[in-house]
């Protein structure tokens, strides 16, 4: 019976243990709650907050001052630095060198003058070479005649065959003509310088280099854009003026030429002007109307003063056409004087002999070159002497 008993109370002990760790486990603490996972994190530095929330909210960036810098006050523009122009007296010096060794005529004329016998074939041969170099049938026909009697006189005493052919030639370029520039006027008027030409003669370009030789003769002076045609024309012209200093009238593009010219004179003589020097369109010598137009600026012109000088540009490179050039123009507006353009190596030095004597008007300038001061006075013996290298 003892051992029933203590096997009664094992399973009750055994019982009650069993029933306290049940309940144990539906007692024990609750943990406490997991950080909910839609809460919001403090804003970063590169986060912005959300709106309404005062505590986390970050100041806000400053946004960038619409407010200009102050301008800056602009100073009064520097004046230009005008260009000091060479002395017309210089640029013969520069003639002689340019021209020297350039042309072949006077080179060919030593070579056959300097031959032991001259007989007829190398006087035919001096003929040809006079005429290719386009000094026309009569002048060449003079020189050669005087060449003849010379040498067949002086042949005794030697001759100095150069010398001879130098004073022959400048005989022949003619000294005696009047080669000074009319760019001053009488009383109240300035001297008005028209300055006409076909196209391409380089019209324009020689009325820029005009204006620089009277700056540097010490003149004032004043040019008009007359050549409304073309539409750079009158910014060309006021490019070299404003190299230095000589200011430009102008009028609207395919205004009226005649105008422009007007207008120009009467400012000149308003300013008291040494010169106005007048740029006109080029025009070809066959066009009738063209060429009237030309004859109605000048008469325009001399409304309020006189002409004092009608320079026609030729081009030497283009022969004989040029003559016929020359001729029309002075017949329309009494050329007075010629600007023989692009006088290099190309051109035949003996358009300078033909056209003085196709119109009995000199050669007053020759230009050499490409560059703003290769506009010289031409003198005879100068050119000769240069020809002859």
């Amino acid at each position: 019976m003892q051992e029933w008993l203590y096997l009664v109370i094992g399973l009750a002990v055994v019982g009650v243990l069993a029933i306290a760790g049940f309940v144990g486990t539906r007692v024990r603490r609750p943990s406490p709650p997991k950080a909910r996972t839609d809460v919001i994190a403090p804003p970063s530095e590169t986060q912005a907050p959300p709106a309404g929330d005062s505590a986390v909210e970050a100041p806000p960036a400053e946004a960038p001052s619409a407010e200009a810098p102050p301008a800056e006050i602009p100073s009064e523009p520097a004046a230009p630095t005008l260009e000091r122009p060479e002395r017309p007296a210089s640029r013969l010096v520069r003639l002689r060198q340019r021209l020297a060794g350039s042309h072949a005529l006077g080179r060919g004329l030593l070579g056959l003058l300097s031959r032991d016998r001259l007989d007829e074939d190398t006087w035919e041969a001096i003929e040809d070479l006079l005429l290719g170099a386009d000094i026309g049938v009569a002048p060449t026909q003079e020189l050669v005649e005087r060449l003849r009697t010379r040498l067949r006189v002086e042949g005794g005493q030697a001759p100095d065959t150069r010398a001879v052919l130098r004073e022959e030639l400048i005989d022949l370029v003619d000294p005696s003509m009047d080669r000074a520039l009319k760019v001053s006027g009488d009383g109240d008027a300035p001297g008005v310088v028209l300055v006409v030409g076909v196209n391409g003669t380089g019209k324009t370009t020689t009325v820029g280099k005009l204006a620089r030789i009277l700056v540097a003769d010490e003149r004032t002076a004043l040019l008009a854009a007359a050549d409304t045609f073309r539409a750079a024309a009158a910014d060309q012209l006021a490019t070299w003026g404003e190299r230095v200093g000589v200011e430009v009238v102008r009028g609207p593009e395919g205004g009226d030429p005649a105008s422009v010219a007007f207008d120009a004179v009467r400012q000149g003589m308003d300013r008291g002007v040494d010169t106005v020097v007048v740029d006109t369109a080029g025009r070809l010598q066959n066009k009738q109307g063209l060429m009237d137009e030309l004859g109605k600026v000048k008469r325009v012109i001399e409304k309020q003063a006189p002409v004092t000088e009608v320079l026609l540009v030729l081009d030497a490179t283009t022969g004989q056409n040029g003559l016929i050039q020359a001729k029309v123009f002075s017949e329309v507006v009494d050329v007075t004087g010629i600007v023989l353009t692009k006088l290099d190596g190309s051109a035949k030095g003996g358009i300078v002999v033909a056209v003085q004597r196709q119109l009995g008007v000199p050669v007053k300038l020759v230009g050499l070159g490409e560059g703003p001061d290769d506009l010289a006075p031409f003198d005879a013996a100068a050119f000769v002497d240069a020809l002859l290298g």
